[in-house]
């Protein structure tokens, strides 16, 4: 599990000014937590989390020398800049289930050839309690061909009795659709005329 270092901070300093000088903000919220904890975290440290870890992602966040078991709940991009600026996070609490989602991550997806492969979920919902939580769901689109479809139940996931699914089961994640040649459409149609 990836480890994290934050520091209280001060609502009275402005996040905006906090960004200039090389942070990143956040809350952590939970259960246990009354409203939540203002923190700032090192920009490089959250952007080197980041690369191995993201929304729905469980990590131990150490605040002021504290450590705590915590969910990243959200993450703020800046569009323009592409760096981030706000992670908030949940700490989780043993025997309770929290709300998540997991990443959908396709393999060997240049092996499919046959047509056009297509990802139309990204994440699936859920919720599970913390020693069940799911970071990412791989799936190999290696076999694919044009018809196929992968939906939600044709997911691991899907039957793992830990998880509740709050995604629809029908949900489609994955399709291979054929490739139509417009340009040899128009030949034969001028073709004809």
């Amino acid at each position: 599990m990836n480890t994290l270092k934050a520091e209280k901070r001060s609502m009275d300093v402005k996040a905006k000014r906090l960004r200039r000088e090389g942070f990143v903000t956040g809350n952590v919220f939970g259960k246990e937590i009354k409203g939540s904890i203002p923190i700032k975290i090192v920009k490089a440290d959250a952007e080197r989390l980041l690369k191995t870890s993201g929304r729905g992602s469980q990590i131990m966040l150490n605040v002021d020398g504290q450590d705590m078991d915590v969910l990243i709940k959200e993450v703020d991009y800046n569009s323009m800049k592409g760096q981030v600026e706000e992670i908030d996070f949940q700490a989780l609490v043993s025997g309770e289930k929290v709300h998540s989602v997991a990443e959908i991550h396709l393999l060997n997806h240049e092996k499919v050839t046959t047509g056009v492969l297509q990802q139309v979920l990204h994440e699936v919902s859920y919720r599970a309690l913390p020693s069940a939580l799911v970071e990412k769901i791989e799936l190999d689109v290696g076999d694919m061909r044009v018809g196929d479809s992968i939906k939600v139940r044709d997911l691991a996931i899907a039957s793992d009795k830990d998880v509740d699914l709050q995604t629809d089961l029908d949900a489609v994640v994955v399709t291979v659709y054929a490739v139509h040649n417009t340009e040899a459409e128009e030949e034969t149609a001028e073709g004809e005329k």
